[in-house]
């Protein structure tokens, strides 16, 4: 039982970073997709370029959530001062990160509904 712990700890942070891993391949993916369908067959570069960059914001958005929840885990069990600390830093700028991907999703979505 004392080994069970151990194991489902290293299981979910190897969940949780794969999980980021595949939201940001998925969403580069989809965000090339949107790309290449909207300058070869919808409109122009321009909303081609908007539209691709909000798909993948979304997804990268996600996966740095994913990447959270990853680094609290590595520190969740016997952490020092130094682990807190780092967790600390790196708490802080993914959610800055998260935050400023987040405002410019925004900005896109009432650039497009404006055009629209």
């Amino acid at each position: 039982m004392e080994n069970l712990v151990p194991t489902l700890y290293g299981w979910g942070i190897i969940l949780s970073q794969l999980l980021a891993l595949l939201c940001i391949v998925v969403g580069i993916a989809k965000g090339f997709v949107i790309y290449a369908q909207n300058v070869f067959f919808i409109a122009g570069a321009a909303t081609a370029f908007q539209s691709s960059r909000l798909a993948m914001g979304y997804s990268f958005s996600l996966g740095l959530s994913f990447l959270i929840g990853s680094s609290i885990l590595k520190t969740a069990i016997a952490p020092d001062w130094n682990d807190i600390a780092q967790l600390a830093a790196i708490i802080a700028l993914r959610t800055v990160i998260n935050f400023l991907l987040l405002r410019a999703i925004d900005v896109g979505n009432s650039t497009i509904q404006q055009s629209q």
